[in-house]
């Protein structure tokens, strides 16, 4: 493969499409039928494949991961879609840790710049549309979803999962979601569907209310996380994990093993980056994805817990620095 093919094909997706990235708000699409005009193109038989859908303010990344490194565990093959990347697209679409090959990426943007479509799809859907159809052809027998943003409309809510899970809700996205947790957790509530259970992991009493509405709605069993405050922030989503792969491998009888060995290997399994990561000991240097006013709190919460560390800074993008000052 050409690398230059490839950089031009990603350069192109990038810089031609309305790309989140670039312009914030007016990327998100608010109707499904551009990913589902994308899937009939790559032709995926969505009703052939599983799926365990996860949606979120924050630690979804790290939610999908640690269930996929678990389910991988279990001798699955296992896709994990996660956004965004830190260096690579492809780190979004990787199967049982691997990512997709720059032919296939090259392969998939020509096929859709070669498309008479009467609309412009999305970064993030034709990303997620190559993702389904990768995951497809690789014969995944699971795949691990982490949405774009919210959920009900997110591009990704045209699968049926046989489980989904929600990690929390923070004001993030106000301008698309709503202006208040109760907005938000509806928009989030979006991913549950009819007689699939349901996890989540951190609520109020508001947002309680709000899952439990849509849940016993659509007959479908939910399951509340008791709340935990001496966890660190990953402690937090490895409990919802493991709390993930219980109900979806239900029959399984080697549960704690698999939960071992996934935790264990982790990075290997699933290339997760950005994550409270430590990437220099000296001097002490600790790189997180946090973006929103809960992510940098729990950031801090985390950092403090370790009494050896002093002083630290942040880096951030300059939208970000008013929460930067107000915490």
């Amino acid at each position: 493969m050409d690398n230059q093919e490839y950089r031009r094909k990603i350069e192109w997706l990038f810089n031609q499409f309305p790309v989140f990235q670039k312009v914030g708000d007016k990327a998100y699409k608010p109707t499904l039928e551009n990913t589902l005009s994308l899937i009939k193109l790559f032709k995926v038989p969505l009703q052939e494949m599983r799926f365990v859908h996860v949606a979120g303010t924050n630690g979804k990344g790290t939610t999908c991961s640690i269930i996929a490194s678990t389910l991988q565990s279990a001798d699955l093959k296992v896709g994990l879609f996660t956004s965004p990347h830190i260096k690579d697209f492809r780190e979004r679409i990787r199967v049982n840790g691997l990512m997709i090959s720059e032919t296939e990426v090259v392969n998939a943007v020509q096929k859709i710049q070669e498309a008479q479509f009467d609309f412009s799809p999305s970064f993030f859907e034709i990303t997620w549309v190559l993702a389904l159809s990768h995951f497809y052809k690789q014969n995944c027998d699971v795949v691990v979803v982490e949405t774009g943003l919210g959920g009900r409309l997110d591009a990704t809510n045209v699968i049926q999962p046989e489980l989904s899970v929600i990690t929390n809700i923070g004001l993030d996205h106000v301008a698309i979601l709503g202006n208040d947790m109760v907005q938000i957790a509806k928009e989030k509530a979006g991913i549950i569907k009819t007689k699939t259970p349901v996890i989540v992991g951190e609520y109020t009493s508001e947002t309680e209310k709000v899952f439990n509405e849509v849940a016993n709605k659509l007959h479908s069993n939910i399951y509340f996380l008791p709340p935990n405050s001496n966890e660190t922030t990953f402690e937090k989503n490895q409990r919802l994990a493991f709390k993930a792969v219980d109900i979806f491998m239900k029959d399984y009888p080697e549960k704690a093993t698999i939960k071992k060995k996934g935790i264990k290997n982790l990075y290997q399994n699933t290339g997760l980056l950005g994550r409270n990561q430590v990437y220099s000991t000296s001097p002490l240097i600790i790189m997180d994805a946090a973006h929103n006013e809960m992510g940098i709190e729990r950031l801090i919460e985390d950092v403090q817990k370790n009494t050896s560390i002093k002083m630290y800074g942040c880096y951030m993008a300059l939208q970000m620095t008013k929460i930067w000052i107000k915490l």
